[in-house]
């Protein structure tokens, strides 16, 4: 029989060393500006690090999904800096829709719209957008660029493209098992 040791390997002198040493580091590197969470934005060639920030938060705030991470947002906005290297037009739109947004937001609550902490805030400010060409654009293409991601697909029980299996005929199209068996 082998007897386990049931002591615990650590304790109250470990745990405060390791936190000791663990509080600096994170205040050095968010003070040097080194967000992980950010460094996306950092890669853009037309479209400026704060616009894709504002971007990503007003995809959020327009298509919600507490369960989804905002890595799939970023990739839903990333195609834009391409379309703004592209078109000035569209990068016109994009970052006056956004300073205006943003002006709005610093009007209503003295600060930029990323920084506002109440969803229910950003809503109203979007509302107030919503008849806007920026908002039009943003809103439908997000429609395709967010939910066309191949990886959310099981996250909303989507299975994909049926046409290469035979349909959906064969593969649980009735499949109706709510209903009593007559």
């Amino acid at each position: 029989m082998r007897e386990i040791d049931r002591r615990s390997k650590y304790n109250r002198r470990v745990f405060l060393k390791g936190a000791a040493t663990a509080v600096p580091a994170v205040a050095i590197a968010t003070s040097a500006g080194l967000g992980l969470t950010d460094a996306w934005a950092d890669d853009a060639t037309a479209l400026t690090p704060a616009t894709l920030k504002t971007l990503v938060k007003m995809a959020r705030d327009i298509y919600p999904h507490d369960f989804l991470v905002d890595s799939y947002y970023i990739t839903a906005i990333k195609p834009w800096d391409g379309k703004a290297a592209k078109d000035p037009a569209v990068k016109a739109m994009l970052e006056d829709g956004v300073r205006r947004l943003d002006q709005d937001a610093k009007d209503r609550h003295k600060v930029a719209y990323v920084q506002i902490p109440w969803e229910a805030d950003r809503i109203v400010l979007l509302q107030g957008i919503e008849h806007t060409d920026f908002f039009k654009k943003v809103r439908s293409d997000l429609v395709v660029s967010l939910y066309n991601q191949e990886e959310l697909w099981p996250k909303f029980g989507y299975e994909g493209s049926s046409a290469e299996h035979g349909g959906y005929i064969n593969r649980g199209f009735n499949d109706i098992d709510w209903l009593p068996k007559v």
